[in-house]
């Protein structure tokens, strides 16, 4: 059964299966995730239309009784879509008209397959990026509280891989924390362009019926709508490519975090470690002790930042109005969006166990991270600073210097002054606004 179907002759069915199998593919797996959120959509749409009269206020009760006990049986895990019905929308529409006969076929009037299915995926992506931020909340708190809890257990710090300065764990864990409210802020962004109601654009062109567009945009929980019928159709591909703008910025987060861990946690650093149980071992080697969950947060992380591009080169050549290639952006988002929820509960997971060394940089190759603190005090005792520079150099290539190991960081966002709670109060105030 399809919302489409037109009689076809018997000689060309055998045509019309070879067909649906290649255009349906595997979309029906995907669109039984979007199940709610096309009975929430039918409600909406439903009860609008007995509000401009289109439905009688018994076709509305009955219709919605039927479609409250179909939401109930989704969310009991108990909803498929049977054999020969084509897509989701379908399903839901031949139930209800095999639960409350006629008054079931009425549901679509106003509406298209394409604002139907666009105000699902909206409403899908609206609860994953808010099951994502909730996610990232628990990772941020854990990433806070390791910062604050080694604030003074000090690391060496490196650029282009070379020793560099002292750093230390409070700031390593610090700023994974702060990257994650800056990731916050597209993830923010994302969720303002879903919460924008398209349901009455129809297939891209309004309606003649009298429809109120602004009922079911307060009745599904949008924001506002998007206003012009014909751009409402043309977001399609581009939400979706924004939300893994959002999703792609905030995996790179996780994927730098986990190759750190992967690099300090190899022998040659042996700055952390974890419990046995929580890596993986070798089939030779008895010794290793590998971070596979790292590794693979790393690589899925790499997987997701690939979306947009992904997505880009599915919609950029495309016009305005609805085409067909759209139903590709599920196959390519909803596993991401998946793998992502995935790596930020593991990585809190993780967090929980992890080992930190103490006296890391007593070890004497250590010693010239010192140099900038060096060349620092001299010129707080009033060497100017090209002669400090130069005066410390010198030492270091006679293998004359000899560090003093005591640090006095105290500006904001220094090692000895880490902003913690300035940078949780940034965070929960993007935070907050996308569950407002």
């Amino acid at each position: 059964m399809k919302l489409w179907d037109k009689n076809i002759k018997s000689s060309e069915k055998e045509y019309a299966k070879i067909i649906e199998a290649f255009t349906i593919g595997s979309d029906r797996n995907f669109d039984l995730q979007l199940a709610e959120y096309d009975i929430r959509g039918s409600l909406a749409h439903a009860e609008m239309l007995s509000q401009i009269g289109l439905l009688t206020l018994a076709e509305w009760t009955v219709l919605k009784t039927a479609l409250l006990q179909m939401l109930k049986k989704v969310k009991e895990d108990d909803f498929s879509i049977a054999p020969g019905i084509e897509d989701i929308h379908s399903q839901i529409e031949f139930e209800l008209t095999q639960s409350v006969g006629e008054v079931g076929k009425k549901i679509h009037s106003a509406r298209s397959r394409n604002d139907q299915v666009l105000v699902a995926i909206k409403l899908y992506l609206k609860d994953e990026i808010r099951k994502i931020a909730i996610f990232s909340e628990q990772l941020f708190k854990r990433l806070q509280g390791l910062s604050e809890q080694h604030r003074h257990h000090l690391m060496p710090g490196y650029t282009h891989f070379q020793l560099a300065m002292p750093s230390s764990f409070g700031l390593w864990f610090g700023a994974y924390a702060e990257s994650l409210t800056d990731d916050l802020e597209l993830l923010l962004a994302a969720y303002r362009v879903c919460n924008k109601n398209p349901l009455g654009s129809a297939a891209g062109f309004g309606s003649s019926f009298p429809i109120d567009r602004e009922f079911t945009t307060e009745k599904l929980g949008f924001k506002t709508l998007n206003y012009n019928v014909v751009y409402a159709q043309m977001t399609r591909g581009k939400v979706e490519k924004i939300v893994a703008m959002a999703l792609a910025n905030l995996a790179a987060t996780l994927g730098k975090f986990s190759y750190d861990v992967c690099l300090y946690m190899n022998q040659n650093f042996g700055f952390i470690s974890f419990p046995e149980s929580l890596t993986t071992g070798s089939s030779i080697m008895p010794h290793k002790k590998n971070p596979d969950v790292f590794e693979l947060v790393r690589a899925k992380a790499s997987k997701i930042q690939a979306l947009p591009n992904e997505l880009s080169l599915l919609i950029n050549n495309l016009p305005s109005g609805y085409h067909r290639d759209y139903q590709l952006t599920k196959e390519i988002l909803f596993p991401e969006i998946d793998n992502l929820k995935n790596c930020l509960q593991i990585l809190d997971f993780m967090l929980q166990h992890i080992m930190i060394k103490e006296n890391i940089l007593q070890d004497e190759k250590y010693k010239y991270l010192f140099s900038v603190e060096a060349v620092n005090r001299e010129v707080l005792s009033g060497m100017a600073f090209r002669e400090a520079y130069k005066k410390i150099g010198i030492e270091i290539e006679r293998d004359q210097f000899h560090p003093h190991d005591s640090l006095a960081h105290t500006h904001i966002g220094s090692m000895g002054n880490l902003a913690t709670e300035k940078i949780k109060e940034n965070f929960y105030k993007i935070f907050n606004k996308i569950f407002q």
